[in-house]
C-alpha cells in the first residue's frame, strides 16, 4: 500500500482519473469525508477530476491524486515544510520521474498528495491543500536543525 499512489501515477491512463487509485487504510475516518466537501475545484491548475472513491480526489488526467486516510508516517530525516501551519514531509524514496510524493506530518488522519511533474508548483499545491487539512489538530510537528539545542560546553 505505501508504494500504491506513485505507482498509480504510472499505470492511469490519461482518460481515466483515478483509475487504479485505492482508497487508503484509514480512508473511512470521519476528517476524511469532512476533506471530500472541501476539495478545491482547482488545484495547481488542474480541474478536481475524480471523486468516486472514499478518500480518493484527483485533479486533472490524474496530475495531482490524494489520499486521505494513510498510514501515519513515522519520525524521518526526509526533507519538511511548514505550508500554512501544515508540515507536510517529501518522501523522496517515492518520488520518482520528476513527480512528487508527500504526506503530512503530525496530524491523524495523514494525508498523502502525488504530484506528476507535470505540475512544476507543488508549493501552490501545498498551499491550496494545507487550508483543507489544517483544521486537524497536529499531535507533533517536524524538526530540523534549528530545533535541536547546542551541546552544553564540557565544564572545566
Amino acid at each position: 500500500a505505501v508504494a500504491l499512489a506513485a505507482g498509480a501515477l504510472a499505470s492511469c491512463g490519461a482518460d481515466s482519473p483515478g483509475e487504479g487509485v485505492a482508497s487508503a487504510p484509514h480512508a473511512g475516518d470521519a476528517a476524511c469525508r469532512q476533506f471530500a466537501d472541501g476539495y478545491p475545484d482547482r488545484l495547481g491548475g488542474q480541474k478536481l477530476t475524480f471523486t468516486d472513491r472514499p478518500g480518493v480526489a484527483v485533479w486533472g488526467e490524474n496530475a495531482i491524486v490524494l489520499r486521505c486516510g494513510v498510514e501515519l508516517p513515522e519520525p524521518t530525516i526526509d526533507p519538511c515544510a511548514t505550508v500554512d501551519g501544515v508540515d507536510w514531509v517529501f518522501r523522496e524514496d517515492r518520488s520518482e520521474d520528476g513527480g512528487k510524493v508527500v504526506v503530512t506530518y503530525g496530524r491523524d488522519p495523514a494525508v498523502e498528495v502525488a504530484v506528476t511533474e507535470e505540475i512544476t508548483a507543488v508549493d501552490d499545491v501545498l498551499v491550496g491543500l494545507s487550508a483543507l487539512v489544517e483544521p486537524v489538530k497536529p499531535y507533533t510537528k517536524c524538526v530540523g536543525m534549528d530545533d535541536v539545542p547546542a551541546p552544553a560546553s564540557p565544564s572545566g
